[in-house]
C-alpha cells in the first residue's frame, strides 16, 4: 500500500504575519496572555516560514472578529471623521439632513475590503480615499445627482477596495483620492 503524497507546506505572506502580530498584541492588551507569553509567541510568528508554524503561536487566542460593523448616525448637523481613525470592515452612515465628510486618507484600514453603506436624505457627502484605493460605487442609488468620481489612471496594486452602497436622496456624493 502506497501513501498519498503530502501537500507542500504553504509559505506565509507578510499580510499573514502582520495579522498574527496584531492578534497577539490585541490578546495581550485585552489580558488574554501575559507579556512573557506574547514575547515568546511574537518570536514564533516572526520566525515562522509556513502556516503550520503559525498555528502554535496563535493557539488558545480568542477568535478574530471577522467583520466589525459600526454605525454613525445624525438627524441633522455634520458627520465628520478624519485623521488617524480606525475604519471598521462595514461602516454605516445615516443622516437625514446634514453633511457627511469621511477622510480615509490617514485612517487605519485593516481590512482589504471596506463597505460603506450610506443612507442619506438631503445634504452633501464627501469621501476622501487613500491614493491606492480602488473605489466601487455600482451599488449606490442616487435620487437626484450622480456621484462625482474620477477613477485614478495609475493605481498601485495592493490598496484597499472601498465599496460604497446605499441610497442618497437630494444630496450629492463627491469622492476623491488623497494627494
Amino acid at each position: 500500500m502506497t501513501s498519498l503524497p503530502e501537500d507542500p507546506p504553504s509559505p506565509i505572506s507578510e499580510d499573514d504575519r502582520d495579522t498574527a502580530v496584531r492578534r497577539l498584541q490585541e490578546a495581550y492588551t485585552e489580558g488574554h496572555i501575559s507579556y512573557e507569553e506574547m514575547d515568546e509567541r511574537l518570536h514564533q510568528v516572526l520566525t515562522a516560514k509556513t502556516h503550520s508554524e503559525l498555528v502554535p503561536a496563535l493557539a488558545s487566542l480568542p477568535e478574530e472578529n471577522a467583520g466589525t460593523t459600526s454605525t454613525i448616525a445624525a438627524v441633522s448637523g455634520r458627520i465628520q471623521r478624519r485623521g488617524a481613525w480606525r475604519v471598521p470592515r462595514i461602516l454605516k452612515v445615516e443622516s437625514a439632513l446634514g453633511r457627511v465628510h469621511l477622510d480615509l486618507s490617514r485612517a487605519v484600514i485593516e481590512h482589504p475590503v471596506v463597505d460603506i453603506e450610506l443612507q442619506l436624505g438631503t445634504g452633501r457627502a464627501k469621501i476622501t480615499v487613500p491614493r491606492d484605493a480602488i473605489v466601487d460605487v455600482e451599488d449606490l442609488r442616487t435620487g437626484w445627482k450622480d456621484p462625482l468620481y474620477k477613477t485614478r489612471r495609475r493605481s498601485r496594486p495592493g490598496g484597499p477596495r472601498i465599496r460604497i452602497s446605499g441610497t442618497m436622496g437630494l444630496g450629492r456624493l463627491k469622492i476623491r483620492h488623497a494627494r
